[in-house]
This record gives C-alpha cells, structure tokens and sequence, in this order.
C-alpha cells in the first residue's frame, strides 16, 4: 500500500475554492454568489435560482460562451463597487471575494497579501491551511498527484 506524501503548504502554495468540497459538503454555492451581489445586480438578480446560465462576449476574442449569470455579475460589477471588500470585511471573506472577482484562478498567500492588504502572507497561510476548511479554499492538486 503506498502512503500519501502530504506536502506543507507555504506561502508560495497556490490555493483556489475547490467546488468538490461544496457538493460534498451539500453547500449550495451559488446562494453565496447571490449574497455578494450588489444591490444593483439583486434587483436583476431577485434570487440564486433561475439564472444558471447566460451568454457572455469576451471582448478580446469576440467568442461568446455560457457563463453564470450571477458569477459573472459578481466579476464584471460587483467586484469593482468600493464596498466589495473593505477594512471590516473579515480576512477569509476577502480571500474568498478575491476567487470569486478572478474566476477562482489560483493565487498564493503572498500573492492574496498584495491584492488585500490584509493581515501577512503567513497568517493567511495560517488561517489556509489549518485544519478547517473555509468556503473550500484549499491548495491546489499538482497534476499527476492524488
């Protein structure tokens, strides 16, 4: 039988939510999405239901692909409102709101730091990688490992 070699994170490790802890935890993701909506974006978007899907142009290439709706709100307006992450925000929900506004695109400690300005990269490891979850963030796999 081989042993899993866990690895420590460090303040290099790239995390990113991982949304097999959302279903495994029977977490419905999108209710969260709705809640970071700004006022404007719920008054379009009345709930997290009924609004899966909606075609999205990429201004670079013009390609128009099925995004969701409330995600991509959330991306395209929400994020840039001032209030969106503030001083009082606590440091997780701003880890969170950062993978939600990038389209959950990988980042390290240090790199969270620089976008928040929050706490150090060493206690975001910290709050990371101890032994609770939160809203899924967790290091990313290394392909090729299990």
């Amino acid at each position: 039988m081989r042993r899993k070699r866990l690895v420590k994170p460090s303040i290099k490790t790239k995390f990113h939510v991982d949304f097999n802890w959302w279903e495994k935890e029977e977490r419905d993701f999108r209710i969260y999405l709705w809640s970071y909506l700004c006022p404007e974006c719920k008054k379009v978007y009345t709930s997290h239901l009924g609004t899966e899907e909606v075609d999205w142009v990429d201004q670079e290439t013009a390609e128009v692909s099925k995004v969701d709706g409330l995600w991509q709100s959330l991306r395209t307006c929400c994020s840039h409102k001032s209030d969106y992450i503030t001083d009082a925000t606590p440091l997780v929900d701003s880890v969170f709101r950062i993978f939600l506004a990038n389209g959950n695109s990988p980042l390290s400690p240090i790199e969270l730091h620089n976008i928040i300005k929050k706490g150090s990269p060493d206690s975001i490891l910290r709050t990371l990688a101890g032994g609770r979850v939160y809203y899924g963030i967790r290091p990313v796999k290394r392909e090729g490992r299990r």
